[in-house]
């Protein structure tokens, strides 16, 4: 199973130059409970910004993919430079954790989406992909005063 997992604003903002443009504690405990010792695939950029946060510890994930076109080595993670032949043959239950690239690359293949929208304004320079959300049904919706979350499923027609 392919699992594309994000925040995002009501306005599909995702990030701020390369940092989540919010700080929302309970969104960050969902994210971690969901991902937490899963096979995540992500892009190089987001593999540094996440570096960032965690400094000197290890990142939390079982496996990590890294898409990258650069020539950089991951001490800690498996290069990935076709993400679409990577998506075709993956056999692993994988969760997608961006960035924005690596998510419009993605959407075809997920099976689910996990989506928290935070509310308020906010500020930045990277927004989620466009895609068509009918692809999909809500199988999921909590709402807390800071954060709607969606749970959705690939149709099935």
């Amino acid at each position: 199973m392919i699992s594309l997992i994000w925040a995002m604003s009501e306005k599909w903002l995702i990030g701020k130059d390369n940092k989540i443009p919010w700080h929302v504690k309970e969104d960050l405990l969902y994210y971690k409970e969901k991902t937490n010792g899963k096979t995540v695939l992500m892009g190089e950029n987001t593999y540094y910004s996440l570096k960032g946060y965690y400094k000197n510890r290890p990142l939390p994930y079982g496996k990590i993919y890294v898409a990258s076109l650069s020539d950089n080595e991951f001490i800690d993670a498996i290069k990935i430079d076709d993400v679409i032949s990577f998506l075709n043959n993956n056999k692993e239950d994988l969760f997608v954790v961006g960035g924005a690239s690596i998510y419009k690359l993605a959407i075809p293949y997920a099976n689910r989406l996990y989506i928290s929208i935070i509310k308020g304004e906010y500020e930045g320079d990277t927004y989620f992909p466009k895609f068509n959300l009918d692809d999909f049904k809500i199988i999921s919706k909590n709402e807390t005063e800071k954060v709607i979350y969606y749970i959705y499923e690939r149709n099935d027609e």
